[in-house]
């Protein structure tokens, strides 16, 4: 396997190939690593980071010699070593036919191009391809249409460089083309833990699934299970994050625990459970698509009301009139009309009542102008500004204040529309990306650096739900949660944080700090890591739930095959804490316990990380830590 990358996530991936699935793996990576230090995957943080330093430090004294880097080709291979988990490190500016052709792609089996560029990706591809057309490709690109065209090309590509006469006697094999979006799959997962209340709902691609968190209780297991419910993960004893146990061992998260496991821990530990699975093919689109702005955006709530308030004195003027003369009803709000409008026609010789009537008339019909004139201006003050950033409304509350309006801020923000949430956005880059989406979807959006004082209150924190900080700056998300929290103690706060000794140490401090409120720090990578990987195998991972500081991955499986499914029902192909199957492809809601699985079928499963291993055929390696294992 050969990945090639300049951040987190490519060594995030090769961490995933080489310690979970065993693979070899050859990492290309630019010279200048040490400024984003690789995440490290087991027990021993301190002396892998000390190791992969000093073979980074080797390296880079080998190219000394030479010049530096800057005697060498953008695309040149400048040096070689080992990397901490045991796979090869090519240090290289740009993925070059050179660069390639040293990492081996022409005997490899799968590569992934996971550059922050999409145009990088894409170059580097079609070199890939033209150098090993059995190759199969996994591809990160941001723009999805681009991908789909990208993804057919190189196919086609490779199908002709296989059979170039057509006949069909070259096996074009595993010579495909997946293209991914680390933004596209951390999104669901990121929208979900930021949702208020036990409910999350999770789109996968063409499945929601709806979890829940059942608090702890004597019979909340028992009861779920009954049901029919699945039991995804059995939560930390505390329901916020693992804790210290006897021994100095955390209790965390247990993820796919069987009936007995739930029946054990019943009072002590909450469930989640899978309460619905069903087609996202009827998803209803974002809120705020259509051109013309809705009639409740055109009008200020004050002016509805105001509006509101002339109709119900017309009409109290009309029944009194009624009343008075013993006129018919239609007649008397005829001549309130009149009088409103102040159309001359007195009221010389008719009753004092009719005559004072008369009079209030004419002053409402007075207060009636100037209601009218705001109408007029809102109304074209709002189609005037339809194409600018909307400002948070006065009243505004139980909404999620999302920091960042990047790649991963913008998904995140399209998926919390189209679950109909309220998001108030910040951004500090007047050019970003993602404020074209919140344009227009008419999402409030205020522009400054969420580090400078004021920001947060213009977001409205004060009286927000959740605060979703997806910068891609740690310490900025940092800093935007602990502002907030001192505003707001019971905050739900998620942040975006790369560094994962970083991330636990901040977990830990807010937990402590603020025991009663929900905290979660979410790795990008770490979330889409999987998806790549099982691409890279073959797999087609749909998704991912967060369980706390764990993952379970949602993926597509043909049963043919795999003994562990092949001619077992669904009830019997469930191996606890390994993979549990979800649903049939093709067939609406949960699958059928009692339904035997054959080998033409494709089905649904969640699974740990390991259990997705070996599924796919791959050696586990038994050396993981469990809580990296999920």
């Amino acid at each position: 396997m050969v990945v090639c990358g300049d951040d987190g996530l490519a060594h995030r991936l090769a961490a995933e190939l080489r310690t979970v699935y065993g693979e070899q793996v050859t990492l290309v990576v630019p010279p200048n690593v040490r400024i984003a230090r690789p995440p490290v995957v087991g027990r021993a943080r301190a002396a892998s980071a000390a190791l992969f330093d000093r073979v980074v430090s080797a390296t880079v004294g080998r190219t000394g010699g030479n010049g530096g880097s800057g005697g060498a080709g953008a695309g040149a291979v400048s040096g070689a070593g080992e990397g901490p988990r045991g796979e090869r490190v090519l240090e290289a500016y740009e993925a070059t036919e050179a660069v390639l052709a040293e990492a081996g792609v022409e005997r490899a089996a799968a590569l992934a191009l996971v550059y922050d560029d999409d145009e990088t990706n894409i170059r580097a591809a079609l070199t890939a391809r033209r150098l090993n057309p059995r190759l199969r490709l996994v591809l990160r690109l941001y723009n999805r249409r681009l991908g789909q065209h990208i993804e057919e090309l190189l196919d086609q590509a490779a199908a002709l460089a296989i059979d170039p006469d057509g006949s069909g006697g070259g096996a074009v094999g595993d010579a495909s083309t997946i293209v991914l979006s680390d933004a596209d799959t951390a999104a669901p997962a990121l929208a979900a833990t930021a949702l208020a209340g036990r409910g999350k709902v999770i789109h996968t691609d063409g499945l929601v699934l709806r979890a829940v968190d059942l608090p702890p209780g004597a019979d909340a297991g028992q009861d779920a299970v009954e049901q029919g419910l699945f039991p995804l993960a059995l939560l930390s004893p505390n329901g916020t994050g693992p804790e210290p146990a006897e021994g100095g061992r955390e209790r965390g998260p247990l993820l796919l625990p069987n009936a007995e496991q739930v029946r054990a821990s019943a009072g002590e530990r909450g469930v989640m459970v899978l309460e619905h699975v069903s087609s996202s093919a009827g998803a209803a689109e974002p809120a705020g698509r259509g051109v013309v702005p809705p009639l409740a955006s055109l009008f200020s709530r004050r002016l509805r009301w105001s509006l509101a308030g002339i109709v119900g004195c017309v009409v109290a003027l009309a029944v009194a009139l009624s009343v008075v003369t013993h006129m018919h009803p239609v007649r008397a709000f005829y001549y309130t009309l009149l009088d409103l409008f102040a159309i001359d026609d007195p009221a010389i010789g008719a009753p004092l009542g009719r005559q004072v009537l008369q009079l209030l008339s004419g002053l409402v019909g007075l207060l009636l102008l100037p209601v009218l004139l705001a109408a007029v201006l809102e109304a074209l003050g709002t189609f005037r500004t339809a194409s600018a950033l909307r400002k948070p409304p006065r009243g505004l509350g139980g909404h999620v204040v999302l920091l960042g309006l990047g790649k991963i801020g913008t998904r995140v923000l399209t998926r919390l529309r189209e679950l109909h949430v309220p998001v108030v956005c910040v951004e500090a880059d007047p050019e970003a990306r993602g404020l074209a989406v919140a344009r227009r979807l008419r999402v409030p959006v205020v522009l400054g650096d969420v580090t400078q004082e004021g920001v947060l209150e213009a977001a409205k924190i004060h009286r927000a739900q959740a605060l979703l900080a997806v910068t891609s700056a740690d310490t900025t998300n940092l800093e935007a949660v602990l502002y907030a929290r001192s505003v707001r103690p019971d905050l739900t706060a998620v942040l975006r944080l790369y560094d994962d000794d970083f991330a636990t140490a901040v977990y830990r401090t807010l937990r402590a700090a603020h025991p009663q409120a929900v905290t979660r720090s979410r790795s990008v990578s770490y979330l889409a890591a999987p998806s790549f990987a099982g691409a890279m195998l073959g797999r087609q991972i749909l998704g991912a739930i967060p369980v706390e500081r764990k993952v379970l991955l949602v993926a597509a499986v043909a049963v043919g095959g795999h003994p562990q499914l092949e001619g077992r029902t669904v009830a019997g192909a469930f191996r606890a804490g390994a993979w549990r199957v979800l649903a049939l492809e093709g067939r609406q809601g949960v699958a059928d316990g009692e339904y035997v699985l054959r080998g033409g079928d494709r089905v649904v499963v969640v699974a740990t990380r390991r259990g997705l291993a070996e599924l796919s055929g791959r050696r586990v390696l038994p050396t993981h830590p469990p809580d990296l294992l999920g």
